[in-house]
């Protein structure tokens, strides 16, 4: 019986906290003298980072990057490092990958949308509403990619 609930998957979340952020308005205030009319080119980045602490804790940091531009000018910049710190145990080697590179990003993604989303407001422009992202889907596309390129990489040592 104790053999089986250690077999069990578990998983815990120990903190959610801010490991890094930075706002840049580089043309404030010319800006909003220039223009009345707020629609702006939204680029958004998303990296991921996941780091082992020992005894099952995982530190897992959400990275994004979102510019807005009004045409070639820059209106913001901003960057905020998410992280958690998670308790994962009873995985395989691919379900814990998975879990670091998909599930807990998506726990993340909240936290830094709204700090991205008052940021924003803070610096005078109304606050950014993003939309939501599927980790899952782009963790699936990742792992294809480096299955994609281990596949080259063969095909190029065999040659």
């Amino acid at each position: 019986m104790a053999e089986q609930q250690q077999s069990q998957a578990q998983f815990q979340i120990q903190r959610i906290y801010v490991k890094d952020i930075s706002f840049e308005a580089p043309n404030l205030p010319g800006l909003f003298r220039e223009t009345n009319d707020w629609k702006p080119e939204i680029n958004m980045e998303l990296h991921t980072n996941s780091d082992s602490l020992g005894d099952d804790n995982h530190d897992v940091t959400l990275q994004m990057t979102v510019t807005a531009k009004l045409g070639e000018q820059v209106a913001f910049l901003i960057e905020v490092k998410q992280a958690g710190i998670f308790t994962v145990k009873g995985l395989d080697e691919t379900q814990l990958r998975h879990t670091l590179g998909a599930y807990c990003p998506t726990i993340l993604y909240p936290y830094a949308r709204e700090t991205i989303s008052s940021l924003s407001n803070k610096g005078g422009f109304p606050p950014l509403n993003l939309a939501p992202v599927n980790f899952d889907a782009l963790y699936a596309q990742h792992m294809q990619k480096q299955q994609a390129a281990q596949e080259e990489q063969a095909k190029a040592t065999v040659q």
